[in-house]
């Protein structure tokens, strides 16, 4: 699974030419929040915007003046967090010294993400279909990039290897670091990110064999 999350409004009502201000955007980010982890909990189609308003104390009409709709809230969650790790994962490419500093960093900020953000992980998993076109194309299009991030890097450390292995092996990694939904609360998070680092770590070393 490719969760791959900053992208601003595609569904959302345009009421101004000027760009949100900071308690606007705060706001907006709370709405997220609630509803990734009321989508988590309960499935997209078992949350209603009531349910997304009054987890952030407010109507759930009084949310169109944020989002259009469900599918438009869902479509920026999914979005946003696409956006963000694909640039975050473009910069920590380019400022590392060299592939094996590259890959620590871009394993640093999967598991960072997976750990901070088990519900988004979730939502992506199971709702990303609920998402209208064009926005899950574009969900669709960062994730690929993002991937593309890790296979580069890889093929610098590997070069021996096919494009195609290290394709199949990068989403076996996220497999495995984005099992945080289920595994998180098993250990302490600085313990449970030195587990998913090591264990993806020695998964992509395995692609030689």
């Amino acid at each position: 699974m490719l969760v791959i999350i900053n992208l601003t409004v595609y569904h959302a009502r345009v009421t101004t030419a000027q760009p949100p201000t900071r308690s606007r955007r705060s706001r907006r980010a709370e709405i997220l929040d609630a509803a990734a982890g009321l989508f988590a909990a309960r499935g997209f189609h078992g949350v209603s915007i009531e349910d997304i308003g009054g987890a952030v104390g407010t109507s759930g009409p009084a949310l169109y003046r944020h989002f259009t709709g469900k599918e438009a809230l869902l479509a920026e969650m999914l979005l946003d967090v696409s956006e963000r790790l694909h640039t975050s994962a473009t910069l920590r490419v380019t400022e590392a010294p060299d592939a094996e500093r590259a890959l620590d960093s871009l394993l640093e900020g999967h598991v960072e993400f997976a750990l901070g953000h088990p519900a988004l992980i979730t939502v992506h998993d199971r709702e990303l279909g609920s998402v209208p076109e064009p926005a899950r194309r574009r969900i669709r299009r960062l994730q690929r990039l993002y991937v593309e991030e890790w296979v580069t890097v890889l093929s610098e450390l590997y070069p021996g290897c096919p494009p195609p292995r290290l394709r199949a092996a990068t989403h076996a990694v996220f497999g495995l670091l984005n099992s945080t939904p289920h595994s998180a609360g098993e250990l302490p998070p600085a313990a449970m990110a030195e587990l998913l680092r090591g264990m993806a770590r020695a998964a992509l070393a395995s692609v030689q064999s």
